[in-house]
């Protein structure tokens, strides 16, 4: 009984993984009806018995409602049923990808053959479907909503043809767009273009698509910047007519305005911004008074008082939502005239601003609070550099007023990290550029006191305008809408594998609970400072924290350890910022909450701009990490094994930032392969080991400015 019983269960396992199979050939063409004979010569099920199969296994599809009988013996794919899902499509760099569905923790995996006509980032319906001893996987069945049609690329024109082909940049993007000779519109062979995708016609190869613009020669610095920020959707010129609208602004300080106002201009105010900045957001006021209290102003540009809603200005800010800084330049969010003149903090200028005014005790404590629009002028411009010399000599102009800011953003500091903030002090790689922007050096942004010190005024206006809009005098939600910045808590499991991976190196965290977890986290990030494995595990703990965004949900900051907590201190550059402004003089003159949804839209698609840009800015440091790079082809580094992937590693060169990878088959003294658990690749025979954070020698082998990849090889 005991064997007919595992006979039995054998067929019924046998039948079930077959019905997966044929569930997998058909949704490849899901609008396809099949007899099943179609389905046997598919699957290869050619002799008798083996069709017997194939009808057993249709008519458990077809009593589980995964197939529908069109007539008799004819079957399609039944898409109204549970078992398919909806998600975005990543590919990796084999061609398979993975799709991400909301509610369901481990991504679906689908093979190159099961993508059908999906982009990377595609929202697309799948049918999902188990193997036994597997997980879960899927087929692509339709694509729902492209995640993007433009494209950046490189023109390949076939010798006499009258068509051609664009390569696209990104190696995730796993097709070429065809292009016939009359939407060639001017490109030549090995020109960098964009081009639009037009359609994807059932059963074609290659999509078919139109050449809109050529960028130049791949590869040239214009040509590759233009590239990235066309790769994004970011663009890198203003229309004429928001151009035309800007210049005609009225720049006037004028009276009638400036009773409406708070008149801060003889109150000493000044300006501390990287010496290379052009458009000032913030200013400090500081002045002591007859209480004994420090009056401290945080003024930001009014840029709502010249950006009104509705205007062209005003939905080209909106579009944009950031502004973009490039390694070279900076794409701004508001034309040059607003960002860097009308509305710029500058020195000796009277400017209108909505600040955020504080009386605060020696201990930092804050006594009054007071928010509204103001007019104010600069009386200084100090670089971050001459700031922190102030503080360290303690000698030169405003000397005492920098100090004393400086006290006071070192008790409001310790006070963040007490109750829970964590301090991510990155340093972030920058370059020098010759005149026609060739990184000629490199060296690293480290963030002192003089930075701090503006940090924790912004921070501190950030959370103050926030918590005013968000808690009534009793401490209380008021329930108004509102655009915060929130940072919800980190993943456990990211944590743990956090945890895990540190402790190879001899770093020990506690997870216990939120406050452990903060305390462990500064702790790691203070210990591993100036170590070779530092920038490796900074950037594995920023990796397991969750994304920042922008949202009318105020669920608080976990990094920065606040309750509420919004961007109000960069109207100029960020987007949020502005919406913060008009919604805070909004309740000021006592207007009621608006609909919470159009400002939620907004939140979204600021979130979507900001990691567009961010995404943009990091490839443009690529880009000139590689430049830098080819004059140093053939030489020999120190540097950190920081990445591991199955066909290679990437190893880091402390000294200037730069990343290469090393292939597994290029290691020619044995067969590597991925040890996964163990962040490893490892010898089959030899059993010799590249781990994550290992310090290897390597020789720079290839710079490919096109591909913006180094290459390396292991020096023994």
């Amino acid at each position: 009984m005991k064997n007919k019983k595992n006979i039995s269960h054998k067929n019924e396992q046998k039948l079930l993984d077959l019905g997966r199979t044929i569930l997998r050939f058909m949704s490849k063409k899901t609008s396809k009806i099949y007899n099943y004979k179609q389905i046997a010569e598919g699957i290869d099920y050619k002799n008798p018995r083996q069709r017997e199969l194939v009808i057993q296994a249709l008519h458990r599809l077809l009593a589980t409602q995964k197939i529908k009988e069109t007539e008799k013996g004819k079957y399609i794919v039944n898409l109204n049923i549970e078992g398919t899902l909806t998600g975005v499509i990543d590919f990796n760099q084999s061609g398979n990808a993975y799709v991400k569905v909301d509610g369901i923790n481990d991504d679906i995996f689908v093979h190159q053959k099961n993508v059908k006509d999906a982009l990377q980032g595609d929202k697309v319906l799948i049918v999902t479907y188990n193997f036994k001893g597997k997980k879960l996987e899927g087929s692509v069945v339709e694509v729902l909503e492209r995640a993007k049609e433009v494209f950046v690329g490189t023109f390949q024109k076939i010798a006499d043809k009258d068509f051609g082909f664009v390569v696209l940049d990104k190696k995730k993007l796993n097709t070429d767009i065809f292009i016939s000779k009359n939407h060639f519109n001017g490109a030549e062979d090995g020109d960098k273009v964009i081009v639009k995708m037009l359609e994807w016609k059932p059963g074609s190869k290659n999509p078919e698509g139109e050449i809109t613009t050529v960028l130049g020669a791949p590869g040239d610095h214009e040509t590759e910047i233009h590239s990235i920020l066309a790769e994004y959707g970011l663009p890198y010129s203003f229309p004429p007519e928001v151009e035309h609208d800007a210049d005609q602004i009225d720049r006037s300080i004028n009276a009638e305005e400036v009773a409406k106002r708070w008149d801060m201009r003889d109150i000493l105010t000044f300006t501390i911004d990287p010496k290379d900045a052009k458009d000032f957001d913030d200013a400090l006021s500081i002045r002591k008074l007859e209480s004994g209290l420090w009056e401290i102003g945080v003024h930001i540009a009014d840029v709502s008082h010249y950006v009104k809603p509705g205007t062209i200005l005003d939905d080209e800010a909106y579009a944009r939502a950031t502004s973009v800084y490039m390694v070279d330049r900076v794409v701004p969010m508001l034309p040059e005239v607003l960002s860097n003149d009308v509305c710029s903090l500058r020195p000796n200028e009277d400017k209108f601003t909505f600040s955020a005014v504080f009386e605060l005790d020696e201990d930092a404590k804050i006594h009054k609070q007071w928010f509204g629009r103001t007019v104010i002028h600069s009386d200084r411009r100090f670089a971050y550099e001459e700031a922190q010399e102030k503080i360290e000599t303690k000698e030169g102009d405003l000397v005492e007023e920098i100090l004393q800011l400086d006290k006071l953003a070192k008790i409001m500091r310790a006070e963040r990290i007490r109750n829970g903030a964590i301090t991510f002090d990155r340093s972030e790689v920058r370059f020098n550029l010759d005149e026609n922007s060739k990184p000629i050096g490199v060296y690293f942004k480290v963030s002192k006191d003089s930075n701090h010190l503006i940090e924790e005024f912004m921070l501190l206006a950030n959370k103050k305008v926030s918590e005013f809009i968000s808690l009534n005098k009793r401490n209380e939600p008021t329930g108004n809408t509102f655009i915060y910045r929130i940072h919800d808590d980190p993943d456990p499991a990211k944590l743990t594998a956090l945890r895990d991976f540190v402790g190879t190196f001899g770093y020990k965290m506690d997870l216990a609970n939120t406050q452990k977890v903060a305390e462990s986290l500064n702790k790691l990030l203070s210990d591993v400072k100036g170590k070779g494995e530092e920038n490796m595990i900074e950037t594995l703990a920023m990796r397991s924290m969750s994304k920042a965004v922008y949202s009318t949900d105020p669920i608080g900051h976990y990094g920065l350890g606040f309750e509420y907590y919004s961007h109000f201190t960069s109207p100029i550059r960020r987007y949020p910022d502005l919406i913060a402004h008009r919604l805070l003089q909004h309740y000021l003159d006592g207007g009621k909450s608006p609909n919470k949804e159009e400002v939620e839209e907004k939140a979204k698609h600021c979130s979507a701009m900001e990691r567009l840009a961010s995404e943009a800015e990091r490839e443009s440091i690529k880009f000139m990490q590689v430049k830098f790079m080819e004059d140093h082809v053939g030489e020999v580094f120190s540097g950190v094994i920081s990445g591991v992937a199955e066909y290679g590693f990437w190893v880091e060169i402390p000294e200037n930032g730069a990343e290469g990878m090393i292939k597994l088959r290029d290691l020619v003294d044995d067969s590597y392969s991925l040890d996964a658990k163990n962040y490893a690749i490892i010898g089959s025979r030899t059993g010799n080991t590249f781990q994550l954070g290992d310090e290897v020698k390597i020789k720079v082998v290839k710079a490919n400015l096109i591909a913006k990849q180094l290459d390396f090889k292991i020096v023994e």
